[in-house]
């Protein structure tokens, strides 16, 4: 940062998304300053659930375990009907990312309280200023100024900044004022979501539930911190107007089996399914995340985890082309990573929501799960499967036979001096050449040697835990999950990223990416 910026980095809206911005750029060593237009948290809890990749991201973030202090494992999910038919199940299985449950309830209120607080302890590096409205953004050559009106006084700002992130949700101000357009639909239903306090516990209650019905699909889902909530469609011939206090809300809980023995009403509010996407995610050097730049249906749990991976994917890059290890080009990785990852959900949303309103056949049902043909890895279905990248900064094949792409594991591991740990702590943040049983330095060329060195890499070997270590930087697989896994795919190296994700291979060439 110079004297000529008041940042390096602006983010318009201070939400899940613009805290996990404002998180990473600090972790990477830059500094932020959000503006946010509310002076206090949401109060309803909007999204419901977290799962492993982005526990890993907190992992990066160092506030996983305080976060999973805050929020409680999910068992497993269900679609059900009325009459007690269970038409699909989905069980969760321990997460190949780490030794965690693969989902978690949230509370969303409360876990933002605690990503707000683990921002706020990184001082002057993440700034916030709450009640302003965001009325205007300029950028030139050498950074973006963004005008801001503080509410409560009327007083105008402005605030500069190298780069600027929109992360003010689906009624975003960045989006048109960059000359960004939002494309898709709005589903035409209403929606009341009711949020209560959990006064006693019933059969289940740790089910993600969705009653299947045409007329009166239901979300039943526990939440954190002795919360529970139901999604419930209006009917066409229903307005919010016919549910202007709790007691007119109480029968459509009491037709569910739901009663005041049970819970208490905390809150409810209204909404309609968006399923809408910006037409680009960046202009010069102001870029979009999170609802900003994506809207989707709830059915898969991934609307604010979509945003929360938009502003990883983004920080560390944004933080390691500011500080000037990685080259300007490096910020168009990221609209063709996250795009077709946000495509990818939105798609699964709006196909678990043809499952829950009975518009799926059974046949079609049985597709969405079904093995493909020539799958050369144990199957999950695309709800809990793994992360893959489609695009971006990798190189090599893609598809199911390759290891290009994909999340690496994350089991315990030993150095070479006897540390035990989480592969990951042991790894650290930057880029990685794994071999296994080799040295991976040994199967480069010079030329790549030197390009992966001026990406700061390091060269690990990974020993099976029946052999000796032989240099300082060696690993051993204490779990028999990494040699395994590479085995898998046929490869003798990979290059990690910092986020963990496979960029290249031996099979395909270690050269650095383009």
């Amino acid at each position: 940062m110079t004297e000529s910026h008041d940042a390096d980095v602006a983010i318009v809206g201070y939400g899940p998304t613009g805290v996990i911005a404002a998180l990473t750029l600090a972790r990477y060593g830059v500094s932020a300053v959000a503006l946010e237009r509310e002076q206090d948290i949401h109060p309803r809890a909007r999204a419901v659930t977290v799962n492993d990749w982005t526990m890993r991201i907190f992992q990066d973030l160092g506030i996983d375990e305080r976060i999973e202090r805050k929020i409680d494992p999910q068992r497993a999910l269900r679609w059900v009907t009325y009459d007690g038919t269970e038409i699909m199940r989905v069980e969760h299985p321990p997460s190949t990312l780490g030794r965690r449950p693969r989902f978690y309830n949230i509370y969303q209120p409360t876990m933002e309280a605690e990503l707000r607080e683990a921002a706020r302890e990184y001082g002057d590096r993440v700034t916030v200023r709450y009640g302003v409205e965001v009325t205007g953004i300029e950028q030139d050559a050498d950074g973006v100024t963004v005008t801001a009106t503080h509410t409560p006084t009327g007083e105008t700002r402005t605030v500069r900044a190298r780069y600027a992130i929109g992360a003010d949700g689906g009624s975003s101000t960045t989006r048109p004022v960059v000359g960004c357009r939002l494309l898709g639909d709005t589903n035409d239903v209403t929606w009341v979501v009711i949020d209560c306090k959990v006064k006693r516990w019933w059969p289940d209650r740790d089910l993600l539930t969705f009653w299947s019905d045409k007329q009166r699909p239901v979300v039943d889902i526990a939440l954190s911190a002795g919360n529970h909530r139901w999604e419930i469609p209006l009917k066409p011939d229903e307005s919010p107007a016919d549910y202007p206090t709790s007691a007119e809300v109480w029968p459509l809980l009491r037709a569910l089996g739901v009663t005041e023995r049970d819970v208490e009403i905390h809150q409810y509010a209204f909404y309609r399914h968006h399923t809408r996407m910006a037409d680009t995610w960046r202009r010069g050097r102001v870029f979009l995340a999170g609802d900003a730049a994506h809207l989707m249906p709830p059915w898969a749990g991934a609307g604010m985890q979509t945003g929360m991976r938009d502003a990883h994917n983004l920080g560390w890059k944004l933080a390691r082309v500011i500080t000037g290890e990685l080259p300007e080009s490096w910020l168009d990785t990221y609209e063709a990573e996250r795009r077709p990852s946000a495509a990818f959900y939105t798609n699964l949303a709006v196909q678990l929501g043809r499952v829950i309103q009975q518009e799926l056949s059974e046949e079609e049902r049985a597709a969405m799960n079904a093995v493909p043909q020539g799958t050369v890895t144990p199957f999950e279905p695309p709800l809990i499967a793994p992360p893959v990248l489609e695009g971006g900064w990798i190189r090599g094949p893609l598809g199911d036979a390759s290891i290009v792409g994909r999340m690496i594991p994350q089991p315990i591991a030993g150095d070479t001096v006897g540390r035990m740990a989480r592969l990951d702590d042991l790894l650290g943040n930057g880029f990685v050449l794994l071999g296994a049983d080799v040295d991976p330095a040994t199967l480069l060329t010079a030329g790549e040697k030197r390009a992966w060195d001026a990406l700061g890499a390091r060269y690990v070997a990974v020993r099976p835990k029946t052999a000796y270590t032989q240099g300082p930087d060696d690993l051993v697989d204490l779990d028999d999950v990494i040699l395994p896994w590479l085995a898998r795919y046929g490869v003798r190296a990979v290059a990690l990223r910092p986020d963990k994700f496979v960029a290249a291979s031996d099979v395909g060439g270690l050269a650095v990416p383009a």
